[in-house]
């Protein structure tokens, strides 16, 4: 694709009829009785699991009804067909039918009625989603969906998601899915893969050599999914032919000529007219197959529209059927009856690229879809609730393999007393929960504030749930004698949220000269050492290990202002070290003198600082440039404004400018404007000035800090002495508030010495791979920003730097050697995409960062389009959001006696084996939520880039082979592993236990274990 951006000039000539196109003919008698085109006209409805109505509003207002009129006319009329996607809605009315209605839907399904495409439990968004997530919504919709009716999807339906990613495409064919359909595109892509007939293709990964990850991918060719642009290249025709739109009707064709019901005197007008358009259409394709897409969003939700489009139409079907020298062999068809008949009429299969079909690698973003119209400010509308989705994404994956870990152990050691059900009970929810913000109007933050306010308080749920489930099994796992365990008795992870908008609050744990035990859980395959840091009652205190041993520690104070220091609350740091997939006992104590401890010196820059007296040392110095220190690096900030400048790397003694500033973007004036969805700015960036604010320093052993107190932004810059991933890298905190401005955008932007050449940079999609951009010049500035869910890196022949994000936001490089991040929006007005307002319910938002700087051992290849984080970048990443856990002791409770420390593994994996999830499995879809003793084992072996060395990995390189057997340690004891498909929809056998397993870079292995 990115070829495709550097051939095309983005110009946007008026097409005529087919605006964004040109004027399509056809050679006559092209198609007849010994040619024929075989079109398969499928209705859809597009239902949004929440939008400018609530989930449930949608549901009980619309979708229900619309499923139910499905059900009746489909069991109408053999020859008729309906395709569906989203699994939230389907369990609600699958719930809702009697054992009858239910028998019906299966029937449907097994005679090839009705498809479920995708069968996500959403139809998810594709830029901000991290592929975890993606993955997760997707095992629960199809697991559903297969444990109710015995269905399993073959196609791949994304008709709204605002871009698309390869990600989807990999994990569609690791599911079992042959061909997928994408509406989505720039216009200007469109129109060239339509005049060189490559809108349908064979899509290949970046990293695929040899085509394993081709999946069959049709593009549709117009402006939208709606009728008036679906059967032809002309809407004003095409709208004719939208049978609910006849009067009476809550619709209208805006071209002001209305459909005709079909008569037996007008059926060979209106046939003839209506073919035309199919084969205008169909000469944009290669083969003789017509896909045409029947509906909109809510359509069929009222049965007169039902009898409308299924009767008028099957008149024309029927009049076409009766005359085939027009060459046209019409019908009801599901989107995998039109991908059969391409591969009978090409010769090929659904696992075989047909013939002279195009290969594409890479991606659809940024879209546009119309004028300079780019898509582009969703990838940052609504920061906090992407933070939130990250958060809860991490701890709905700790949670899970916590349960499965104290299920599997009761299990083997005949055990009871550990609420298995209850607690595979709340997990499904969080799953739930979490999979409905994957919505392509969930996570996206386009939706009205209502809808945002109730996905909220899922996510708040999912969280809370979370947190409950890996408190009650970490605390299990952790008992001696496990029959001392109490459920909600001992242990509570130490982060609690009032209400869906509000930041993370940390637990005090009250200290005193008896030692209070806290429990650290590392859900991660490998052992950690890392920094963590938990709030205390008292400044003086001393930490000790799983051994016993006292460790280095350090307290600062707790900020309840910019100068004002807490009394009561204090922040404790420590590194920690923790087993791979492991559990360790660490003990505080409140003590006077401990020479391991010391209290974090305060430093204070254009500001008296707190006049309070504490325990802390507080200085108070002019304005001049100063530096922070670890054992791996040491960073200069600016005096004036206390904003980053340099990094150097001590093991190097390179010196890297690295200067921090933040950037505002207004909106541009006229009538469409930015909004929601669509970042229209003003014109280039405007620096944010910064004069001497308040700058605050607390330097110490373990951690030292900057912060700094600007206009809309709280920014910290934080250094650790860790021998860990995060004593490599610079923290990067913003605490972002624009409430108080309108019609206003801020980024942060890092300018280096790094010398990108054509200012090429990577971004990751989806958290799974990375894709090369370059920043066009002959683009506006919109189109130059691309999704960051993950990472995005800058390099030249020596030096790679990267910002990894704990949250997913927009990225651009639109100069040589900078990376700016965009972290949050306000927008008075509605952009005219249907959401029908503004973005002004912004709230306090965090935002997250690692910067890195990382040299080359050689340099990279010019021409890829692909690339690959390092090893170093992986490991950070993986640490940055899987927070290892805290879970101190509860207050004014004798805790009995625990494992000092415990691992599940028998000795780490691989250092580029990730352990995606261990997920219990539900025994079954009727009645209550029950645990099965089954399990899913879903690991990813990441890339790396092998020109980029790693230093101080506690974890080993086995190329990729891992031992089943010794993966779990005996205490678990597994019996059987079978391969499947991504969502063990697909069995593929045992696999040995006994035997070296090679994973490949990039794939993910889906197992369904027996224990």
């Amino acid at each position: 694709m990115l070829k495709v951006y550097e051939e095309l000039k983005f110009d946007n000539p008026d097409g005529g009829a087919w605006k964004q196109g040109w004027r399509v003919t056809y050679p006559e008698g092209k198609w007849n009785s010994d040619n024929m085109l075989y079109v398969f006209v499928l209705p859809h409805s597009h239902t949004d699991p929440g939008w400018v109505k609530k989930f449930t509003d949608y549901y009980t207002q619309q979708t229900k009804p619309i499923l139910d009129n499905v059900l009746n006319v489909l069991s109408a009329d053999s020859r008729r067909r309906f395709i569906y996607a989203e699994l939230s809605f389907f369990s609600l009315w699958w719930e809702s039918l009697n054992a009858a209605r239910k028998e019906t839907v299966k029937r449907l399904m097994k005679n090839g009625q009705l498809e479920v495409a995708t069968g996500g439990w959403v139809m998810n968004d594709e830029a901000n989603a991290h592929y975890a997530a993606m993955v997760d919504q997707l095992i629960e919709g199809n697991q559903y969906l297969h444990g109710t009716t015995g269905f399993t999807p073959r196609s791949g339906w994304a008709i709204d998601p605002f871009g698309h990613s390869p990600t989807m495409a990999y994990l569609l064919k690791r599911s079992g899915v042959t061909g997928m359909l994408i509406q989505r595109v720039h216009y200007t892509i469109k129109k060239h893969f339509a005049r060189n007939k490559n809108l349908e293709f064979m899509w290949r990964q970046l990293w695929d050599k040899d085509g394993t990850t081709d999946i069959l991918c049709h593009t549709m060719p117009f402006y939208s999914y709606d009728v008036p642009h679906t059967c032809g290249p002309d809407p004003k025709i095409c709208c004719q032919f939208d049978f609910a739109r006849m009067s009476p009707s809550p619709y209208s064709c805006p071209w002001r000529v209305p459909p005709q019901a079909i008569t037996d005197s007008n059926v060979a007008d209106r046939a003839a007219m209506l073919i035309d358009q199919y084969k205008k259409k169909a000469s944009l394709y290669r083969s003789n197959a017509l896909f045409i897409p029947l509906g909109d969003d809510f359509r069929y939700d009222k049965a007169d529209e039902c009898d409308k489009q299924f009767n008028n139409y099957q008149k024309i079907f029927d009049y076409l059927d009766k005359n085939p020298q027009l060459g046209v062999k019409a019908q009801f068809g599901t989107l995998s009856e039109y991908f059969n008949k391409l591969h009978e009429l090409t010769g090929s299969t659904p696992d075989s690229k047909p013939e002279d079909y195009p290969v594409l690698t890479g991606d659809f973003f940024t879209y546009a879809d119309k004028d300079d119209h780019f898509w582009s400010g969703y990838y940052t509308t609504r920061p906090f609730q992407k933070q939130m989705d990250r958060h809860i994404e991490t701890s709905l994956r700790s949670a899970e393999i916590a349960l499965t870990l104290a299920a599997v152990y009761q299990k083997k050691h005949r055990l009871t007393g550990f609420p298995e059900d209850q607690m595979m009970q709340l997990l499904v929810e969080a799953r739930r929960n979490l999979g409905l913000f994957q919505h392509h109007d969930g996570i996206t933050g386009t939706a009205k504030d209502f809808v945002v306010v109730d996905y909220g308080e899922r996510l708040l749920k999912a969280e809370n749930n979370c947190r409950t489930v890996t408190a009650e099994a970490v605390s299990f796992i952790s008992m001696a004698t496990k029959s001392d365990y109490k459920q909600n008795r001992f242990f509570d992870i130490d982060e609690t949220r009032p209400t869906h908008v509000s930041l993370i609050k940390r637990n005090v744990l009250q200290v005193s000269s008896e030692p209070s035990a806290v429990l650290l859980y590392n859900s991660l395959t490998h052992p950690r050492q890392q920094v963590v840091n938990l709030h205390v009652s008292d400044p003086n205190v001393e930490v000790t290990d799983a051994h016993g041993k006292v460790v280095t520690s350090q307290t600062d104070p707790y900020w309840t202002e910019p100068s004002i220091m807490s009394q009561e609350r204090f922040k404790l740091s420590f590194v920690a070290e923790v087993s791979a997939l492991g559990i360790a006992r660490y003990q505080i104590t409140k003590k006077r003198k401990n020479v391991h401890h010391s209290l974090g010196k305060v430093t204070y820059y254009n500001s008296e600082g707190p006049s309070e007296k504490s325990a802390f040392t507080v200085e108070r110095k002019n304005s001049m440039e100063f530096t922070l220190a670890s054992s791996h690096l040491e960073a200069s900030f600016s005096g004036s404004t206390g904003l980053l400048k340099t990094v150097k790397m001590k093991s190097s003694g390179q010196v890297h400018k690295s200067e921090v500033s933040f950037q505002t973007y207004g909106a541009r004036s006229g009538k469409e404007r930015s909004g929601a969805y669509l970042f229209l700015p003003d014109g280039p960036a405007k620096s944010l000035r910064v004069s001497h604010p308040v700058i605050r320093v607390v330097s110490g052993p373990v951690v030292s800090e900057v912060s700094v107190f600007i206009n809309h932004v709280q920014h910290v810059v934080r250094l650790q002495n860790s021998p860990g991933t995060d004593g490599r890298t610079v923290d990067m905190y913003n605490l972002v508030d624009v409430r108080k401005e309108t019609n206003y955008e801020l980024a942060v932007k890092i300018s280096t010495d790094i010398h990108n050449i054509d200012k090429e940079f990577f971004t990751d999609l989806n958290g799974f791979q990375m894709i090369k951009h370059k920043t066009f010049d002959k683009l506006p500035t919109q189109a130059n920003v691309y999704p960051m869910p993950a990472m995005a890196f800058i390099e030249d022949d020596k030096t790679r730097f990267s910002v990894l994000t704990a949250q997913s936001l927009g990225v651009a490089s639109l100069q040589t050697g900078e990376i700016q991040v965009m972290l949050d929006r306000t927008l008075n007005q509605d952009d005219m995409r249907g959401l029908g307002q503004g973005v002004r319910d912004n709230t306090l938002t965090p935002n997250r960062f690692k910067l890195m700087f990382e040299s080359r051992s050689a340099p990279p290849i010019k021409d890829r389009t692909s690339g690959f984080p390092s090893l170093q970048a992986h490991m950070t990443y993986l640490h940055l959001v899987h927070n290892i856990q805290i879970l101190p002791q509860k207050s004014s409770v004798s805790v009995p006696p625990l494992i000092s420390q415990h691992s599940f593994l028998s000795g780490s994996l691989p250092c580029d084996v990730h352990l995606l999830n261990l997920r219990s499995l539900q025994q079954s879809y009727d009645g209550p939520i029950t645990r099965s003793d089954d399990s899913a084992l879903l690991l990813h072996r990441l890339g790396l880039d092998c020109g980029i060395s790693s230093h101080g990995l506690p974890c080993t390189d086995t190329q990729g082979k891992v031992r089943l057997r010794d993966l779990f340690s005996d205490t678990l004891g597994v019996k059987e592993m079978r391969r499947t498909s991504l969502t063990l929809l697909h069995d593929k056998g045992p696999t040995s236990l006994d035997s070296d397993l090679t994973l490949n870079p990039m794939e993910i292995y889906s197992f369904k274990v027996k224990w």
